[in-house]
């Protein structure tokens, strides 16, 4: 017991000690040992000459730190405002550019963050408030700034529309464009600020105004997804546009876009009950499934789940119809646009789609069917389910009213082609494709279920034997 009372009484002169010497070899300082600028006269004018100056302080304790610049009229600037700092040495370049302000008079569009002040004499006043016991010190001194008459960098065009879009590649209002002008060249940078105030850049086009220059810069933004990417989810988003010139003054515009139903299409082609991705059969011809643009015949039925030996050639008779079907998964996570002619529609071989005015659409999916010798890539196409598959639509930019396949969904596609004609190949290959129109025939979705077809001419006479 008597050892330990020694240690601690040990202890606490040590203790004691210490204390005693630090008061001897350091006073009590004041909060703000040193502060001063070099030079005191700038030019920030971005020549490379006097455009900085080096303002150097220290403290001697915790604190709260403002430095901020009165000009003879009584204006006051910030540069640092109630910034905490620990003891310490500090040392930052100061080129006259402060929080943004705007002029009696004067109007700007945006917000002005970082600005110039204008030319002359100013009263600099740092100030400290120490963290612990409210103590306040303060330094002054005296800055001249000349040759600092420097426009801002303003924007004075900024537009985003549509200001509503749905990145899917559905082919409408994929895309939403940005517009921005600058009256003096600056460094821009456009970006999204999304969830948690993550900042979501847009490229520039990669056309006309190279990087900084003055004048209408363009931003083509889809999202992402044109590649492979997932867009930002779906939600309002604030749009940025932020330009800094040499000098560091710095303007910004915003503007509110809302991202809607936006992702990433996936469908394909699945495999049928009977084993095979599409089956083919064949059906004599009637002329009630005829179809024009100006008049549709009738639909084919769905065709019974036959077995489909794929790997027979499949004999056709010149006249009759080829008949698929097949099925189509909608597995992602977005709805996918289609456009007709509706399943069962029943093409002469010569016949296109463009024939019922049914024409491709840059974002439609439709199923096509190609042969070995069609004059085009899947010369026969049809809508990617039924009316009673489908949802609709309206679309208020275009006025027009579209159909969607749901995500999740799967859905059964059928129709023919009726075969009048034998080409220089014969047996062909005859197979179906899921088209992505304008944007892609993907490999999982191409050359699907290829099946041999022989076209067979019935009405040619059998001559006799010995004849």
């Amino acid at each position: 017991m008597r050892i330990q009372l020694v240690i601690a009484a040990a202890v606490a002169g040590m203790v004691m000690v210490l204390l005693i010497g630090r008061a001897i070899l350091q006073p009590n300082l004041p909060l703000i040992t040193h502060a001063s600028f070099s030079p005191e006269v700038i030019t920030p004018n971005a020549d490379g000459e006097d455009d900085v100056t080096l303002f150097r302080y220290s403290l001697s304790h915790n604190a709260r730190v403002s430095l901020t610049f009165e000009s003879a009229d009584g204006a006051v600037y910030i540069f640092r405002q109630d910034e905490p700092r620990i003891p310490d040495d500090y040392e930052v370049n100061f080129s006259g550019v402060v929080e943004g302000y705007v002029l009696e008079g004067e109007e700007i569009a945006g917000e002005v963050l970082r600005r110039l002040m204008p030319d002359g004499e100013y009263t600099w006043r740092l100030t400290a408030i120490d963290a612990g016991s409210g103590e306040q010190d303060e330094r002054t001194g005296t800055l001249v700034i000349q040759d600092a008459d420097s426009p801002l960098p303003e924007i004075t065009t900024f537009t985003v529309w549509p200001d509503v879009f749905t990145p899917n590649q559905d082919g409408i209002n994929d895309r939403t464009e940005i517009s921005v002008f600058l009256e003096k060249g600056a460094h821009l940078q456009v970006y999204l600020i999304g969830q948690n105030e993550e900042q979501i850049y847009v490229a520039p086009r990669q056309e006309g105004r190279k990087p900084g220059e003055p004048g209408r810069h363009l931003y083509d933004y889809e999202g992402g997804v044109d590649l492979d990417a997932d867009p930002p989810p779906d939600g309002v988003y604030t749009v940025v546009a932020r330009a800094q010139d040499d000098e560091g003054q710095i303007v910004q515009r915003t503007a509110q876009l809302t991202i809607e139903n936006g992702g990433k299409p996936l469908a394909e082609i699945v495999p049928q009950t009977v084993g095979v991705d599409v089956v083919f059969s064949v059906q004599p011809y009637d002329e009630r499934y005829f179809t024009t643009a100006d008049q549709p015949g009738e639909l084919i039925p769905l065709p019974d789940n036959v077995q489909d030996h794929s790997m027979t050639a499949l004999q056709v008779p010149l006249g009759d119809m080829l008949v698929f079907k097949l099925t189509v998964d909608n597995y992602g996570k977005v709805p996918i646009r289609t456009s007709g002619p509706p399943p069962g529609t029943v093409y002469q071989q010569t016949q296109r789609a463009a024939t019922f005015n049914a024409f491709d659409e840059a974002g439609a999916w439709r199923v096509g069917i190609d042969c070995s010798t069609a004059e085009s890539d899947y010369p026969w196409r049809w809508a990617v389910g039924t009316e009673a598959d489908l949802y609709t639509e309206f679309d208020p930019y275009s006025g027009n009213t579209y159909s969607y396949l749901p995500a999740g969904k799967r859905v059964v596609v059928w129709g023919a082609i009726r075969m009048t004609e034998i080409e220089a190949l014969n047996p062909q290959n005859c197979w179906a494709g899921l088209i992505h129109e304008f944007v892609e025939v993907s490999i999982r979705n191409t050359n699907v279920g290829s099946r041999e077809i022989l076209l067979v001419d019935t009405s040619a006479e059998v001559e006799p034997e010995g004849g």
